[in-house]
C-alpha cells in the first residue's frame, strides 16, 4: 500500500486556476509552496498580499493565512506593510537540520533493534513490517514518479521514528521533515536516487528485522549523509539555473526580484 503523495509534490502548473472555495488558505498555500519548491519563486523574491490575492482571485485574508503558514514552514518572512520575502537559501541551516535528522534516526533504529526488554516504551513493529509492502518489492513493482517516491520516502523515515513509541520525538521529527522538504525532494524529482532508495530502505528494514543494531546504524547514517551530499549539489545547480533565467521569467505576483548570490 503506497502512501498518498503530498498534493504540492504532484502539482506542476504555475498558472492560477479557479480555487476550491471550501479551503482558500490551503489552496493558496499549496500553490505558493509549489512555486517555491519549483524555484519559480526564488530566494529573495518579494510579494505583497494584494498582488498575490489578485493573481489567485481571492481576498487578502486567505493569502495572509497562507503566507503565515509558509512563514511557520521557514519558507517566507514578512518585511514591511504587508510585504513578504522568500527566505534566502541557508546551506548552514540545512546542514544543521540534517545533523539533527541523523541524530534522531540513529536513535530510532537503535531503539528498534534493541531487545524487547530494553526500555519501557512499546515498540510498534507492526508499523515497521507494514513498510515492507512499499519497499521490499521487485523492481517492476517500484514507483517511478519522483514526486510520489519523495512522499513515500518521507513516510518511511517518519514511521521509523514513530514506531519507537516516543510521540514527542515523532512530533519534532515531523516538524524537521517539513523544514527540509524544499531541498530533500529535489533528489527525487531532479536526481537519480529512486532505485538506490528502494535498495537502501529494504536493507535497513532487514537489519531492523535481524536486530542488528550496529549495521542498521551504519546503513541509516550512510543513507542520510549520501542524501544530504546529493541534495546540496542539486540545489546549487537548480538555483544557478533559475538565476540564469530570472531576468526574463518572473511570476506576475512577484513585485521585486533581488538577484542574490546563492
Amino acid at each position: 500500500m503506497h502512501a498518498s503523495p503530498d498534493p504540492s509534490l504532484t502539482q506542476s502548473d504555475s498558472v492560477a486556476e479557479e480555487p476550491v472555495k471550501a479551503s482558500l488558505p490551503e489552496y493558496v498555500y499549496a500553490r505558493l509552496r509549489e512555486d517555491i519548491f519549483e524555484m519559480r519563486l526564488l530566494p529573495g523574491d518579494q510579494v505583497t498580499e494584494t498582488e498575490v490575492a489578485a493573481y489567485f482571485k481571492v481576498s487578502r485574508t486567505p493569502v495572509r493565512e497562507a503566507l503565515q503558514r509558509l512563514q511557520s514552514d521557514g519558507l517566507m518572512q514578512g518585511y514591511v506593510r504587508g510585504g513578504w520575502e522568500v527566505v534566502p537559501m541557508d546551506f548552514k541551516r540545512f546542514a544543521d537540520l540534517y545533523e539533527l535528522r541523523q541524530l534522531i534516526e540513529v536513535h530510532a533504529v537503535t531503539r528498534l533493534c534493541a531487545s524487547p526488554e530494553a526500555g519501557k516504551r512499546s515498540i510498534d513493529m507492526a508499523q515497521i513490517n507494514a513498510l515492507k509492502a512499499d519497499w521490499c518489492v521487485p523492481p517492476e513493482q517500484r514507483l517511478t514518479d519522483g514526486r510520489a517516491v519523495a512522499a513515500l520516502d518521507e513516510c518511511f523515515h517518519q514511521t521509523l521514528v514513530r514506531a519507537t513509541g516516543n510521540q514527542e520525538m515523532a512530533s519534532a521529527f515531523d516538524r524537521l521533515t517539513d523544514r527540509i522538504r524544499i531541498v530533500r525532494r529535489l533528489d527525487f524529482v531532479y536526481g537519480d536516487c529512486v532505485g538506490s532508495t528502494y535498495e537502501e530502505h529494504a536493507a535497513i528494514l532487514a537489519q531492523i528485522d535481524a536486530r542488528a543494531g550496529d549495521e542498521a546504524v551504519r546503513l541509516i547514517t550512510d543513507h542520510i549523509a549520501g542524501s544530504h551530499a546529493e541534495v546540496n549539489q542539486i540545489t546549487l545547480h537548480r538555483l544557478h539555473s533559475a538565476r540564469a533565467s530570472a531576468a526574463t521569467e518572473r511570476l506576475p505576483y512577484v513585485t521585486v526580484r533581488v538577484m542574490r548570490s546563492f
